[in-house]
């Protein structure tokens, strides 16, 4: 699903306006960017939360090369989806394949 189609469906069951929608779900999406990568943790419950994940400093390969890159210490973000959307997902999977 894009997030066109997002807007769309969001709007179709809401009876808000397009425009409406999409001004709020880009507003949710920049907060949760900014949150995140100011080190906090967004949670949302029963869906998930957001942080940052920080990866530790490690030495790479180049083979192209045949020599080493050092990977410095960095965050990215990171999603960890709620026990109950898991279970969710796990349960709609399994029913789709039976």
């Amino acid at each position: 699903m894009t997030k066109a189609e997002l807007i769309r469906k969001i709007a179709s069951q809401t009876g808000l306006e397009r425009q409406e929608v999409r001004r709020v779900l880009e507003q949710f999406i920049r907060l949760v960017k900014t949150k995140v990568a100011q080190g906090d943790v967004v949670h949302l419950r029963t869906f998930g939360r957001f942080a940052p994940k920080r990866r530790a400093r490690k030495v790479a390969r180049n083979l192209n090369e045949n020599t080493a890159l050092v990977i410095e210490a960095h965050h990215i973000p990171s999603f960890k989806p709620s026990d109950s959307f898991a279970e969710e997902v796990k349960k709609l999977t399994l029913d789709s394949t039976s």
